[in-house]
């Protein structure tokens, strides 16, 4: 662990609110990097607490990410006058040509905030990049190149992102929420209710056919466990159907969802809960639909989904468990549903809300600043291919011929 404090003059260009600050609280800005997660965890719970903060950078959801991929920590925690103003849990991720310092379970989260203090910071925000730059340079210039803060959210819940006034670049994917009202009614009323309603009744009499279904959700850790592997055996059949590499192959990554499936974090918060609709009649058992939902406070995240395309497919599952999950939540106190990141059609026929997110690239080396500027490249043209429906068909294609002889060696890019 190394600690450094850093001595902050008065910036010119200080907003009329952070003038009205103490000198003493703003003289000292003190940043330190953790490799363990333990010494901070009575802090990190406090901040972890509120609710602008996302569930991704919980305690619990970290510490089993950093398990599962015996992952090298970099935590980074800054104070001001000695008063904690934010935790960012950051991994080290080693690469063949640069270096990059990262959120925590990155690659499967759905929002990342880090986790800031109520009334964070005292100092503008802008300072901020200069200060993390400056110190993670001084302290790892020779381990990391570049600090990448990824799906973060320009304004959340009405309020601006943590952030918001770091530079950064639009990431080419947006996520999707949706209103949730203590009145189902009211709540469908948002998104069409009669087409929801009418779709909805053709899933069930499909259903009907094979003798009917339940909606089920795991009430014990093993029914969690079971229906994890559901999904990822759907899953994995859904990708290899459109040529595209299996972002849950890696049994590192698996082992993390296995973890985090049934639990639930300190203020009795939802981890990982597993949904779905098990069917009825002669094919008893069969899962047709999961879904994994986790929840802090009134906001509940879908992190993923899939459906049995084989047995019931034309039957619309997943659509009938979202009906059922949101159905839910309406009547227990839920007050955001969030479909998560990625343009789906699906997500636009429930959801009302559309949040930006961008990546946020803090170089701190020459190499970094190469690497933030093919960063920034690749964002751009991911946005520009998504935005060209044939282009992105091309792109599609290309993939699934790049990626069978992946699948043949037993290599799959978990990109």
């Amino acid at each position: 662990m190394t600690n450094t404090d850093l001595t902050i003059g008065r910036p010119s260009h200080r907003d009329a609110h952070a003038a009205s600050r103490s000198d003493a609280a703003m003289s000292r800005f003190e940043i330190s990097i953790h490799d363990t997660m333990a010494p901070l965890e009575k802090e990190w719970r406090s901040l972890e607490a509120l609710p602008f903060n996302s569930l991704h950078q919980g305690y619990d959801w970290c510490a089993a990410w950093a398990q599962a991929h015996d992952s090298a920590l970099l935590v980074v925690r800054g104070a001001v006058a000695g008063e904690l103003q934010f935790i960012l849990p950051l991994e080290f991720v080693p690469g063949r040509l640069f270096n990059t310092a990262r959120f925590l379970g990155a690659p499967h989260s759905n929002l990342n905030t880090g986790l800031f203090a109520a009334d964070a910071l005292p100092l503008p925000r802008t300072d901020l990049a200069d200060l993390l730059a400056h110190e993670l340079n001084h302290r790892l210039r020779h381990k990391v190149d570049l600090v990448a803060l990824e799906k973060t959210p320009l304004n959340w819940r009405g309020a601006a992102g943590p952030f918001a006034s770091l530079p950064g670049i639009k990431n080419q994917n947006s996520s999707f929420q949706l209103p949730l009202f203590s009145s189902f009614e009211r709540t469908l009323a948002q998104v069409n209710a009669k087409r929801r309603r009418k779709k909805m009744r053709i899933s069930e009499r499909r259903l009907d056919a094979f003798g009917g279904y339940d909606y089920v959700i795991a009430q014990s850790p093993s029914e969690a466990q079971s229906l994890l592997d559901v999904f990822f055996r759907q899953k994995a059949t859904r990708f290899a159907a459109l040529g595209l590499p299996d972002v849950f192959h890696d049994a590192r990554t698996r082992l993390f969802f296995h973890t985090l499936a049934g639990r639930c974090g300190e203020a009795d918060d939802r981890l990982l809960e597993l949904n779905a609709i098990r069917l009825k009649g002669e094919r008893g058992g069969r899962i047709v639909a999961v879904a994994g939902l986790s929840r802090k406070a009134d906001h509940v995240i879908c992190q993923f989904g899939s459906i049995d395309e084989e047995l019931a497919g034309d039957a619309s599952p997943g659509e009938l468990l979202f009906y059922r999950m949101i159905q839910r939540l309406c009547s227990e106190g839920a007050a955001l549903f969030d479909f998560g990141v990625g343009d789906q059609p699906y997500k636009r026929s429930w959801c009302t809300i559309e949040t930006p997110l961008r990546d946020i690239v803090l170089p701190l080396t020459v190499r970094g600043r190469f690497a933030a500027g093919y960063h920034r490249a690749l964002v751009q043209a991911k946005v520009a291919i998504k935005a060209n429906r044939a282009a992105y068909s091309f792109f599609q294609r290309a993939r699934s011929r790049k990626q069978k002889p992946a699948r043949q060696t037993g290599e799959i890019d978990s990109e």
